[in-house]
């Protein structure tokens, strides 16, 4: 699945942002779970910031499609879910909801959602968190509850994907196991190796020894390709050396 995705996405919503390197980071953390919409209140340095560009690592389609806007209000006029992101209530009663239950709130919602995030400074103002139908916060320590812009993006953002179903990222598929002749191969060739070294002497605990071998070299499910490359490390070391050629 691409970035675009066919859910409603949440708009993330920066007020008055400081620095282009974070509105970057930002969107690089919007793009990583397939938010891809962004608007802009008031950024402080203006827009476009040629900061922002290098920080996003690739993000530069969000960043293309950022929309600016003068006012909080502005930026959310097509929202029926507002959720203002702070650690604080600031004397404003609303519901407190965690990035969790916020995800699941505009997976089932009908209507706009958006993420509001304040100024990296000092966070949403009173006026912004009263324009909000929620207040988001995170479980934090007391005792340093502070988050960067990205960090807090990034914590909604995940919160929102895991409800998404986003494709995980390509990983190399695993071979299949080995059949159980070229398994017995190896197995024969750690003990021809280990025969003229006396290594299953006393005769009296051979089969033990030869037992215990077993065990290990079957516990890891070695699929062809690693048979093959320790049956070649087993062949280099059971041989004699060879020379090295001069370059």
């Amino acid at each position: 699945m691409s970035a675009s995705i066919e859910v409603q996405q949440p708009v993330i919503v920066l007020v008055r942002p400081q620095l282009g390197e974070n509105i970057g980071k930002a969107a690089r953390a919007m793009l990583n779970f397939g938010l891809t919409e962004m608007r802009l209140v008031s950024p402080r340095d203006g827009w476009p910031n040629p900061a922002a560009g290098p920080a996003a690592a690739g993000a530069d389609d969000v960043l293309e499609r950022a929309e600016v806007y003068e006012t909080l209000a502005d930026a959310v006029h097509d929202c029926a879910h507002v959720y203002a992101t702070t650690v604080r209530k600031r004397g404003v009663t609303k519901p407190v909801v965690t990035p969790e239950e916020a995800a699941r709130e505009v997976h089932q919602a009908a209507g706009r959602s958006a993420y509001v995030f304040g100024p990296e400074r000092s966070g949403l103002e009173t006026d912004d968190v009263a324009l909000a139908r929620a207040i988001l916060t995170v479980p934090i320590n007391p005792a340093f509850a502070s988050l960067n812009l990205a960090q807090a993006v990034i914590l909604c953002a995940y919160e929102w994907s895991k409800g998404a179903q986003l494709a995980q990222p390509t990983v190399e598929e695993l071979l299949p196991p080995a059949p159980q002749d070229e398994l017995e191969g190896m197995i024969g060739q750690f003990e021809q190796l280990l025969e003229p070294t006396n290594y299953f002497f006393p005769e009296s605990r051979a089969a033990a020894t030869r037992r215990t071998l077993r065990n290990m070299l079957t516990k890891p499910g070695w699929n062809s390709l690693e048979i093959r490359t320790m049956r070649g490390v087993l062949s280099a070391l059971g041989g004699k050396r060879r020379p090295r050629q001069q370059p």
